[in-house]
């Protein structure tokens, strides 16, 4: 179902928030980029825009003063400072209440602020006027152009001094009686604004060259209606690409669609196999070309790169600098990183919980940051890289670490371990990510309830991934969650284990090899692998599946990596590769922690997806119990 013309304007004017604040953010470390000032105010102006367009008067009579307060900071009569951009976020956040339909009341102080804020500042280029010099585009009379209205309207607005700019003016014998060689250039009233001045020209701005600058400053060149702001790279940036909106639930039918798609061709491949007919042969062939295609085009749709979700971050840290009076500085690594957008949808919520939790729990004060010889300001570094099938994020600060023993004590106290428990350093803690588990105090705006880090656990399991929690008392605390890619379609490598088959994801999947007969035999003998030098541990997976009958006299050894660990799992069989849909499994089977999934075969039949995070750690966990 299409969206309303008003959905619409509702799912652009919140992208024009986000793009606000993170303006206002990079703003407040660049004060100077002009670029950035002006790349600020056009998502105010758009804003505003759009909002009278679409009935959202409130909306538009709100933003007007603070547009018109940022056009004196285009013009170097205000000067950027924390207050105002303190003020543009709090009124970013009060477009956000109106778009939400919120009581319009609390703009009114935000203006009352606003006008304090300006009246306070030193005026920078007030009484200079404006210098104007512009030359149409040498064809605008064929295109019905008319040069003496522009002047008329340029002298209505108090135009001065105007006379003309011959430099490009040919011999009379060169002449072509329709073409324009002749330019304008005039002094203007300085109470105008740039935006007055450029308005005049907004129906020929095609091949315009405008010059507009107060007496005694360099001359802006933009074309009317173009805003500076970074310059996109060369050969495709993302100016230079055409960009279409769509509703994410079409996104998902799409998928839908692909993955039932990716089914049938595998059905119709078996049929053919089975008929041998060279002619349905290369149809099939043709077919699975396609359809490899549109799956793959589908994904990289799908694809969302973690930046987009990382803009609220920084406005989280940016307030707790004041809510906490430290001081805080968020680095982010890897933003580029890609991921599905329904992990990138899911991952948002627990980030904010651990950012939170670090800023109010792990790092220092200034004052006590300094008494330890840290830099008084803290940091908290949020990176994501690529690990095989996997994502890897990282949640890092240098504050003042995991305090074990207070972990232990709260967990006893709370009923989550008897007294007399018997847990090493990692498993406690991992304590931090149990229900209801907090060493605050005292329960405060930001923490001390005990559901933050509960919300990670919860989150990392329903999306299949692994969380683990390292500290260094006085040196800070390290979270790192690993995340599968995608939820919709993997390649997978199609294996059999005692008549059954499976499917283990093809990225995580490093080495095949056969397992040597000497230890096919002997099922409880050593249970590692030499591969490439080094000692790999392996699960007998008909033991660990309970299978029965005999095995094959010739296993293989599937060898799989999650992060930097390593785990071979042995199967009957390696039957070949082939496009995976991945299907949920029902809430009955989904504490089954050894499959994340199943998937439609192309003779119809289900194969259980293996989990392989779930499998390598199990095999990290035995050889460390047979090591001890």
């Amino acid at each position: 179902m299409a969206a309303s013309a008003d959905e619409m304007f509702l799912i652009e004017a919140r992208l024009l928030t986000e793009s606000l604040e993170a303006g206002l953010l990079d703003m407040q470390e660049r004060p100077g980029d002009k670029g950035l000032i002006d790349s600020v105010f056009r998502d105010l102006h758009t804003l505003k825009g759009s909002g009278a367009m679409f009935g959202h008067a409130e909306l538009a009579h709100f933003l007007h003063d603070f547009e018109t307060a940022f056009e004196t900071v285009r013009e170097g009569k205000l000067s950027v400072s924390p207050p105002l951009v303190k003020l543009g976020l709090r009124a970013c956040d009060h477009a956000v209440s109106l778009l939400d339909g919120g009581p319009p009341g609390p703009g009114a102080a935000l203006l009352d602020e606003l006008r304090a804020l300006v009246s306070g500042e030193l005026p920078q280029g007030a009484g200079r006027p404006w210098r104007l010099s512009f030359r149409l585009a040498p064809d605008c009379l064929v295109l019905g152009a008319r040069p003496q209205a522009l002047l008329d309207e340029l002298r209505q607005l108090g135009a001065d001094e105007i006379e003309p700019i011959l430099d490009d003016l040919p011999e009379l014998a060169d002449l072509i009686a329709d073409r324009l060689y002749i330019g304008w250039r005039m002094t203007l009233p300085p109470d105008l604004t740039e935006e007055a001045i450029r308005e005049v020209f907004v129906f020929n701005d095609e091949g315009l060259a405008l010059d507009l600058a107060r007496e005694g400053a360099s001359p802006d060149t933009r074309p009317p209606g173009e805003e500076a702001g970074p310059v996109a790279p060369a050969g495709g940036g993302a100016r230079d690409r055409a960009m279409m909106r769509v509703p994410a639930e079409r996104l998902d039918e799409l998928m839908d669609r692909v993955g039932e798609l990716v089914i049938a061709e595998a059905r119709l491949a078996e049929l053919v196999a089975a008929d041998g007919n060279p002619n349905l042969v290369a149809v099939s062939e043709e077919i699975k070309r396609l359809a490899s295609g549109m799956r793959e085009t589908t994904m990289s749709i799908r694809m969302t790169p973690i930046e987009t979700i990382t803009g609220r971050f920084r406005r989280l840290v940016h307030d707790l600098n004041d809510q906490l009076g430290k001081t805080i500085a968020l680095v982010v690594e890897g933003e580029e990183t890609e991921l599905d957008k329904t992990v990138i949808e899911l991952l948002a919520d627990p980030l904010l919980h651990m950012i939170r939790n670090s800023a109010d729990h792990g790092l220092e004060d200034a004052a006590s940051r300094l008494a330890m010889g840290k830099p008084a300001t803290g940091t908290i570094r949020l990176s994501a890289r690529y690990s095989g099938a996997e994502v890897a994020i990282t949640l890092a600060d240098d504050g003042r670490g995991l305090d074990l023993a207070r972990i232990r004590a709260k967990a006893v106290a709370r009923g989550l371990i008897p007294v007399d428990a018997d847990l090493d350093e990692a498993a406690i803690r991992a304590l931090i990510l149990q229900p209801g588990f907090s060493t605050a105090e005292s329960v405060t705006e930001l923490s001390g309830r005990g559901v933050g880090m509960d919300v990670v656990r919860r989150t990392v399991d329903q999306l299949r991934g692994s969380v683990e929690v390292d500290s260094e008392p006085g040196h800070g605390t390290r979270i790192r969650m690993r995340l599968p890619l995608t939820l919709a379609i993997i390649d997978g490598l199609l294996v059999e284990i005692g008549g059954e088959r499976y499917s283990i994801p093809l990225a995580a999947v490093e080495h095949i090899i056969e397992l040597p007969r000497e230890q096919a035999r002997n099922s409880n003998g050593m249970r590692f692998l030499n591969v490439r030098g080094q000692l790999v541990p392996f699960l007998r997976m008909r033991d660990l599946l309970a299978s029965t009958g005999d095995p094959g006299p010739f296993q293989k050894v599937v060898v799989v990596t999650a992060g930097e660990l390593r785990v071979g799992l042995t199967v009957d069989r390696i039957i070949g590769s082939s496009q995976t849909v991945i299907k949920q499994l029902s809430p009955l089977h989904s504490a089954l922690k050894t499959f994340s999934g199943a998937t439609v075969l192309g003779d119809g039949s289900v194969a259980l997806i293996l989990d392989v995070p779930q499998l390598v750690a199990f095999g990290q966990a035995r050889d460390s119990m047979e090591a001890a």
